[in-house]
């Protein structure tokens, strides 16, 4: 079966970008979650599902338009919160139900719900392109160089900014490039998970391995390999299942999350 899964190039192209952008998502989430931002996946995939809507029905490559629109989403959010201005719960709220009421607004006065909207809304592997595999390549090197090169810089900005500061790291650096990359990885993986669903790359991972693991590494590396795995089942399941592929990696990812959770409870009753 898995022979004939990888005989056709649409789901080889689903794999390869599938992984990458869930090893990056993974890696990013546990960052998010921490800090509080897990709703940032939700509130930008909304920002994307409207600037794609905006480029589809102006005719324009969609990822050309969406990919600064969602960068520029993040940094807005990340100063609001920064700055005080907002709480970070209520920035994603604004912006996701704003974005989302612009892209079904545009859609319905241009092309009307076509395929294409479909697929960006709930998910498509065939949505998949060459560039795509070319991009999240590039985008899991950006992501595991800088957790492997600047580990520290992101515990520390990760558990206390103010210590990050007096000590000499640069956490507003730190800060724009998990905001970029969160960006970037939200727009390539809801080509394939969908809007409404891409955030579960981001959270369910590291919930999933701090039900476990207390130490930050031991969370970061859980996570990446707990979000390849169950990326990877999920897409033999919706193969073998004729279900949507998102779907079935959300659910994956709930077994593996409801596993760990009784694993913590039985570790706990040992102890």
């Amino acid at each position: 079966m898995i022979l004939e899964m990888l005989s056709y190039p649409f789901i080889v192209r689903a794999f390869i970008v599938g992984i990458l952008v869930s090893l990056c998502a993974a890696l990013l989430g546990v960052s998010l979650v921490l800090k509080q931002y897990s709703m940032i996946g939700d509130g930008l995939s909304h920002v994307s599902y409207g600037a794609l809507s905006i480029a589809l029905a102006c005719n324009v490559a969609p990822l050309k338009v969406s990919i600064p629109v969602v960068v520029v989403a993040a940094f807005l959010l990340l100063r609001m919160t920064e700055k005080g201005a907002m709480r970070s719960d209520a920035a994603i709220a604004a912006l996701s139900a704003s974005s989302l009421a612009i892209g079904v607004s545009v859609t319905s006065l241009t092309t009307g719900m076509t395929t294409d909207i479909n697929s960006y809304m709930f998910g498509s592997i065939l949505a998949m392109t060459e560039e795509d595999v070319w991009l999240s390549v590039i985008l899991s090197v950006v992501v595991l160089a800088l957790f492997v090169f600047s580990y520290h810089n992101i515990f520390a900005v990760t558990f206390d900014e103010n210590f990050g500061k007096a000590t000499g790291v640069k956490t507003s650096f730190y800060n724009s490039m998990i905001a970029i990359l969160t960006a970037v990885t939200i727009v390539l993986g809801m080509q394939m998970m969908g809007a409404l669903l891409i955030s579960s790359l981001l959270i369910f991972p590291s919930l999933t391995s701090m039900r476990l693991f207390q130490s930050f590494r031991g969370v970061v590396i859980s996570a990446g390999i707990l979000s390849v795995v169950c990326y990877c089942i999920g897409m033999v399941l919706s193969y073998q299942c004729s279900m949507p592929a998102g779907a079935c990696i959300v659910l994956v990812n709930l077994a593996a999350f409801l596993l760990f959770f009784c694993l913590q409870k039985i570790k706990g009753w040992i102890r």
